[in-house]
């Protein structure tokens, strides 16, 4: 008798939910949903019960026929998101998304990361869960490079500080590169590079330093660049490709140390006679009245102290002296 899912052996089972937004087909709130509506199928029976364990290893599981996970040959695209697109493969509201520009092929893929809805360039789709997983981790920091258009003119201070990092309302943001690539009037472009990820990131370091962003393209990712490739075309990546963002995904990428060095105190310049015998300045006696000297010491014209002690203290602080400090 075939067994309708693994609880027949000793394994290690998984929610079906968890199996499914592992494998990056959907997040498990979508995954949730599918099941509820009767689009998910473990070894050829339709599965409706949020909970249902399964084996990642021997069961077969499918949405909508396509199998998930399993033998189905990885895929992998670049597209290049034109705005006013979605990054989803459907939308309730009837919006135009990136599902619509995809070829038709028989396996599901789906976007590495997002790009904002006024956002346009570089996208990543694919069917491969864990390299999408990886290219998303924060751990691995890969560098997403944008041609950003900002309000006003930048200054070199404005440009340090996202260089050294901004700080937003969710944490200081990681360095990052920064370079004028152009400008045109009341507008500068920027080339910016980040190694990490966050909602409407780039948007808001223009606000923290007085310059909001109007326009934003990413022209590379992982190293990988758009290069020519049209608004609203699509490509698959090449071997070599594929094998680049492999590389990226399993190495931690250090951001740029942009950390300013200390200021250094100014000193005024002293003399190489000076620099080898450091000055000592003798205390000064104060001006005292007899009244104010105590009974019993020894009065000089250098004050309480006799002049012998004096130059004691003096030979004392030489021969501990090792250099400037």
């Amino acid at each position: 008798m075939t067994r309708p899912f693994a609880e027949q052996r000793a394994v290690a089972l998984e929610r079906l939910q968890k199996v499914l937004a592992r494998a990056g087909v959907a997040s498990r709130r979508e995954a949730e949903q599918w099941i509820l509506d009767g689009r998910v199928q473990v070894n050829g029976r339709t599965v409706t019960k949020l909970g249902t364990k399964v084996d990642p290893e021997a069961d077969r599981v499918t949405v909508d026929g396509l199998r998930v996970g399993g033998e189905e040959p990885k895929l992998h695209f670049m597209l290049h998101k034109p705005r006013g697109y979605i990054t989803a493969l459907s939308d309730p509201r009837g919006r135009p998304h990136v599902g619509q520009l995809l070829p038709r092929v028989k396996a599901r893929v789906y976007p590495v990361g997002r790009l904002d809805y006024d956002a346009e360039g570089l996208l990543l789709l694919t069917n491969d869960g864990e390299l999408a997983h990886r290219l998303m981790h924060p751990r691995h920091r890969v560098p997403k490079t944008y041609l950003v258009k900002v309000r006003g003119i930048p200054e070199e201070r404005d440009l340090e500080r996202l260089r050294r990092g901004v700080r937003l309302e969710d944490g200081r943001t990681l360095p990052c590169e920064v370079a004028v690539a152009g400008s045109t009037g009341q507008h500068a472009w920027l080339e910016v590079t980040v190694y990490e990820g966050r909602y409407h990131l780039l948007k808001r370091m223009g606000l923290a330093v007085g310059h909001p962003v109007s326009k934003l393209k990413r022209v590379s990712f992982a190293g990988l660049r758009l290069g020519t490739l049209k608004p609203g075309a699509c490509r698959p990546l090449t071997p070599g490709e594929v094998a680049q963002l492999k590389k990226a995904a399993t190495r931690a990428t250090a951001p740029p140390t942009t950390q300013p060095a200390a200021p250094q105190r100014s000193q005024p310049a002293r003399s190489r006679a000076q620099l080898a015998t450091p000055t000592i300045q003798r205390p000064r006696a104060p001006t005292a009245s007899k009244s104010s000297v105590p009974t019993g010491s020894r009065s000089s014209p250098s004050g309480p102290f006799p002049s012998s002690s004096v130059d004691r203290q003096e030979k004392r602080r030489l021969s501990g002296d090792r250099g400037i400090g």
